[in-house]
């Protein structure tokens, strides 16, 4: 089904690398053109000229309300609209609770979570205007379950879970569609914050045996931004090879 984001334009938060960048590459080769935001800058560029004139880097730190400005205007400036939002950037300490210093609380919250949050507020104005568009926000089953560790990572990803549904509701009425994505273990430098007993502990404990690929989790990405799922708006996609079914 070639073709499925034809004529869309979309706006990828932490595209350089891994999850961000495998969304980029299957948006275009699904027909959209897409804005890779990130501070990686130099990986960024790569993956840009890799996907060719359909996409267009632009610096995107998701704590500065500016960066995301000029973001969305990079969208509008060069494509014309702004169809989709992915918010995809996140990191993942794993302290616990007595672990967890309050500088550290406050860049967890800020990335994870603010980053989320002023993503839509300067997206949705630009998707009204193009009489609508799908936001999907990247949780996580820790958004869901709890795990005895990464209490901020935890923290954030349950406000992501919730702060998608309120603004499902508001946005309903300018055919905005607001959905988060709840992955399990997913195979990139994120999961590189585990010693190797841990990350083969955190492998085995999913039913089908492995960690997710990056593309497992972007399939999930372009069926929730494709008309598709045009009567999908508020609700939870779980990609986890069934750790939260156990």
């Amino acid at each position: 089904m070639a073709g499925r984001l034809a004529g869309k334009v979309g706006l990828i938060s932490g595209a350089a690398r891994g999850q961000g960048e495998a969304e980029a590459r299957m948006f275009v080769a699904e027909g959209a053109s897409v804005v890779l935001g990130d501070i990686l800058l130099e990986e960024q560029g790569r993956v840009v000229d890799a996907l060719g004139d359909r996409a267009t880097g632009v610096r995107l730190d998701v704590t500065r309300e500016e960066d995301w400005q000029a973001a969305v205007e990079t969208a509008l400036s060069t494509y014309g609209r702004l169809d989709i939002l992915v918010n995809n950037a996140g990191i993942f300490p794993i302290e616990k609770l007595e672990e967890t210093d309050l500088e550290l609380w406050n860049r967890v919250i800020a990335i994870n979570q603010t980053g989320v949050f002023l993503g839509m507020k300067y997206a949705v104005p630009a998707m009204r205007r193009s009489g609508g568009g799908s936001i999907i926000n990247i949780s996580s089953i820790a958004g869901l379950i709890g795990s005895g560790m990464a209490t901020a990572y935890h923290g954030t990803k349950g406000a992501v879970r919730l702060l998608t549904k309120t603004t499902a509701l508001e946005c309903a009425k300018d055919n905005i569609r607001v959905n988060s994505i709840h992955p399990g273990g997913v195979d990139t430098a994120m999961l590189d914050v585990l010693d190797p007993e841990a990350r083969q502990a955190s492998t085995q404990i999913h039913p089908l045996g492995r960690l997710a690929t990056v593309t497992d989790i972007a399939y999930g990405v372009v069926y929730l931004a494709s008309d598709e799922s045009s009567f999908v708006t508020g609700t939870e996609l779980v990609i986890d090879g069934g750790y939260t079914a156990q």
